[in-house]
């Protein structure tokens, strides 16, 4: 009697049938991870582009420089906390997206370098404006709120100010990388789509 390995007696071959279920399954995840990162990237770009577009003008053309500061300082804080939230989905999307079998050419529905470089980036940018440069401007606004004095009232605007250009530039940054990354998400879902030309 030949020797028949146990493990094919007790695993019935696959058929297509019973690959359909979690092919299905994976396409359902596709669509909403998809989803969550579109959600994701338009609270934390579109949020960037409303404040900047909208409310700052809004707030200088109808406030004094003091109030104007401290409401936009709650409006940021705001939308750092939109922020946060947007990595966290993109890191839950990203991690399902990781455990996902490659599937064909395309490489399944796995983030690509690119991918998570400019993900990576955005989080390290987000992390230095929320954490440490942030906190370290808005101590420097209060200081020039509180400056008695011209000459000391000047200084510390001053010193607010050119902190305040570098937070200014790492938003700007931000919002760069945030939508260079919508484009390669775009062109790479356009490829698997393969729309004609």
């Amino acid at each position: 009697m030949p020797d028949i390995p146990i493990d094919s007696c007790d695993t019935p071959p696959q058929t297509v049938a019973d690959q359909a279920p979690s092919k299905a399954l994976s396409n359902r995840g596709q669509v909403v991870c998809a989803a969550v990162e579109v959600l994701a990237l338009s609270m934390w770009i579109g949020g960037l582009v409303v404040i900047i577009g909208a409310v700052i003008p809004a707030v200088f053309n109808s406030f004094g420089m003091e109030p104007g500061g401290r409401f936009l300082t709650r409006v940021f804080d705001g939308y750092n906390r939109l922020t946060l939230l947007a990595v966290t989905l993109l890191g839950l999307a990203g991690w399902w997206r990781l455990r996902q079998p490659r599937q064909g050419e395309r490489g399944g529905s796995r983030p690509s370098r690119r991918e998570a470089t400019l993900l990576g980036a955005m989080v390290f940018v987000a992390g230095m404006i929320i954490f440490v440069i942030g906190p370290y401007s808005i101590t420097l606004q209060e200081a020039a709120f509180a400056a008695q004095g011209e000459v000391a009232k000047k200084a510390a605007y001053e010193a607010f100010f050119r902190i305040h250009t570098v937070v200014r530039g790492l938003y700007l940054l931000n919002l760069t990388l945030g939508v260079w990354l919508v484009t390669i998400k775009v062109n790479g879902w356009l490829k698997f789509q393969k729309v004609p030309a």
